[in-house]
């Protein structure tokens, strides 16, 4: 089926009901289809795709090219977008566009209905948590049960050094900043499994670099086990880091990551993506 569109460029529609083609779909008179068509174009850039060409665009968006030549062309004389030779790029005054109210949220914003949705699946508590002075800072969690003998709330403080999320945003610092941190701290034995030895520390940080993960087994406190896995900024540093804490009768170590850690990583990854158009969001 061919349509027209209402700025002269003709359309191939599909089953596939995709933004930027002709769905069948009975629209309403108020519908603008050039303009759904210029944002499925902006749909088409994301984190994986920030440098697309005519082809890549009009291929994603679903469109023919000269609609996706036309949306592109007209973005980039508007500012919102730009060209470095067959490539386009989206600029960031796109953020202009209604942003202002996204642009407030704070972390604990982003991240509580990823950490919801995690809990819900694994019927395991989930945290966030930033860095503060060798500390971890808690922003958001969500309890299933009580699995520290101290109530943990948002605000809650333990020692990095000690705790998964601790050790994953410890481990994303600078080489020079976590070797200073790793022979001036001073770690307090929680539990008789705490890692106290400044070497097996170091080694177990450069491991949590390395694997992009940190299971903390009763470190912390006896009975506890813990993953996390580090969220990302727009500018891919981390800033927080996520977590699933439970109590070792449920799995062995082994288990407990297989069960846990595949899922883990896709809610920070849904995360991240969230971040991406934010900026600077406040912890």
């Amino acid at each position: 089926m061919r349509a027209s569109d209402d700025d002269g460029a003709t359309a191939v529609g599909t089953s596939g009901g995709g933004a930027g083609e002709t769905d069948g779909t009975d629209r309403s008179p108020e519908f603008i289809r050039s303009l759904a068509r210029g944002l499925s174009v902006v749909r088409a850039f994301d984190a994986a795709h920030p440098r697309l060409t005519l082809s890549e665009v009009a291929a994603r968006a679903r469109m023919p090219r000269a609609g996706a030549r036309r949306a592109l062309h007209t973005l980039v004389e508007l500012g919102y977008a730009a060209r470095s030779g067959r490539e386009f790029t989206l600029r960031p005054t796109l953020l202009e566009l209604g942003f202002e109210q996204l642009s407030g949220l704070s972390l604990a914003d982003v991240v509580t209905p990823h950490l919801q949705a995690l809990s819900a699946r694994l019927d395991e508590s989930v945290s966030a948590s930033v860095l503060d002075a060798g500390q971890i800072v808690y922003v958001a969690r969500v309890a299933t049960r009580r699995v520290m003998r101290v109530q943990i709330r948002v605000g809650s403080r333990f020692p990095a050094e000690s705790t998964a999320m601790g050790r994953v945003l410890l481990a994303a610092r600078s080489p020079e900043w976590l070797e200073g941190f790793v022979e001036s701290v001073r770690v307090e034995r929680r539990s008789p499994y705490t890692t106290t030895d400044t070497a097996r520390l170091r080694a177990i940080l450069s491991r949590t670099r390395a694997q992009g993960w940190a299971l903390v087994d009763q470190e912390l406190e006896e009975g506890l086990r813990s993953v996390a896995v580090p969220v990302h900024d727009g500018e891919g540093n981390v800033i927080a880091a996520v977590n699933v804490a439970t109590t070792v009768i449920h799995d062995e170590p082994a288990a407990f990551l297989d069960r846990v850690l595949p899922q883990l990583r896709r809610t920070a990854a849904a995360i991240d993506a969230d971040l991406v158009p934010l900026g600077h969001v406040d912890s």
